[in-house]
């Protein structure tokens, strides 16, 4: 399991052309798989018309989930290139889905990977990245000659204390 790990703020898009074809890369952050999912069905709706809606994710909870679906495309051309970049950024809780509307002239196996690739570059462009880290939150009772101490040994090993509370016993 991971302590830290990158992900991105909010979703974006990003577009690009290749021999009259467009390719739109809509990409958002996804902290489960239903979340995934769900993305990715809005996305089908919102581009219905669209010859092909590829995807790939990466889902970090406490197993690590990747899939990607080339949606028509050749075996291999669209989802896993998609699936590459992501994991090259080191990006956790990410889904992306390329929509491809054709513009007439078929692309060829490196045409594609490349296209579908560089789609889901442009879309991390106005992505803002950002790293999170897995924290657990806890409180502690202690009597007030202990405090100093707690609040020393805390600090070393760089743990924040988000709040205090002082009572009357």
């Amino acid at each position: 399991m991971i302590n830290k790990y990158k992900t991105i703020y909010s979703g974006a898009s990003g577009e690009i052309e290749v021999k009259k074809s467009k390719f739109i890369a809509s990409i958002s952050p996804a902290n489960t798989e239903e979340e995934a999912i769900s993305f990715i069905d809005e996305m089908k709706k919102k581009y219905y018309d669209a010859r092909h809606n590829c995807t790939a994710y990466i889902i970090s909870t406490s197993n690590k989930i990747t899939r990607f679906n080339d949606d028509g495309e050749p075996s291999r051309t669209a989802g896993l290139p998609m699936l590459n970049i992501l994991q090259g950024e080191n990006l956790h809780n990410v889904v992306a889905v390329v929509t491809r509307y054709f513009g007439g002239t078929l692309l060829g196996t490196g045409g594609l990977i490349r296209a579908y690739s560089d789609a889901v570059k442009e879309g991390l462009k106005y992505c803002t990245i950002i790293e999170k880290q897995k924290a657990m939150k806890f409180s502690i009772e202690m009597d007030y000659t202990t405090l100093g101490k707690i609040q020393y040994l805390l600090s070393e090993e760089q743990i924040p204390i988000l709040d205090t509370i002082y009572t009357d016993v």
